[in-house]
C-alpha cells in the first residue's frame, strides 16, 4: 500500500483524461485507419491500470463500480447480435451496411453497424483485460 504519492496521483488524473481521449479517438477512427474496438479498449484498460498503480484497489472500484464480467456479457451479446444482423436480413455475416445523415453538431456523417460490433469489442477487451488484472491483484 502507498502513502502520500501526492505526484504520481496528480500525473495520473492528468494521464488517464489524456489516455481516454485517445482511446476514444481510436475507437472512432478504427473504420477509416488502423484502431477500432481491440486497441481502444486496450487502451482504456491501460489508463484503468494506471489508475490502479497511482492508487489502491478498493478506491478504483469506489470510482469505477464495474462488474467487468458484466462487460464481458454484454459486450459479446452485442457483438454476436451484430453478426447475426446477417441472417436477420439475408445477407452474408459480418455485412457492413451504413447510412448517411446530417447531425446537428457533427454535420454529414455515416453511421456505421461496424461501430456496434467493435462496442462490443471494446467492452469484451476492457472486461477480459480488467478481470485478469483484478485477478491478480486480489491474490497479492
Amino acid at each position: 500500500m502507498m502513502k502520500n504519492d501526492l505526484i504520481l496521483q496528480t500525473v495520473t488524473k492528468v494521464a488517464v483524461f489524456i489516455i481516454l481521449l485517445f482511446s476514444i479517438s481510436i475507437f472512432f477512427g478504427g473504420h477509416y485507419s488502423p484502431g477500432g474496438g481491440f486497441v481502444g479498449g486496450l487502451m482504456t484498460s491501460a489508463a484503468i491500470v494506471l489508475l490502479l498503480l497511482a492508487y489502491d484497489l478498493n478506491t478504483v472500484a469506489k470510482i469505477l463500480p464495474v462488474d467487468y464480467k458484466i462487460m464481458i456479457a454484454t459486450g459479446l451479446l452485442i457483438s454476436a447480435l451484430t453478426v447475426a444482423g446477417g441472417a436477420i436480413f439475408d445477407v452474408p455475416l459480418m455485412t457492413h451496411a451504413y447510412k448517411y445523415f446530417d447531425l446537428p453538431i457533427l454535420g454529414h456523417t455515416s453511421l456505421h453497424t461496424a461501430v456496434l460490433f467493435d462496442l462490443g469489442v471494446y467492452l469484451v477487451v476492457v472486461g477480459v483485460t480488467m478481470t485478469i488484472i483484478q485477478t491478480i491483484g486480489e491474490d497479492e
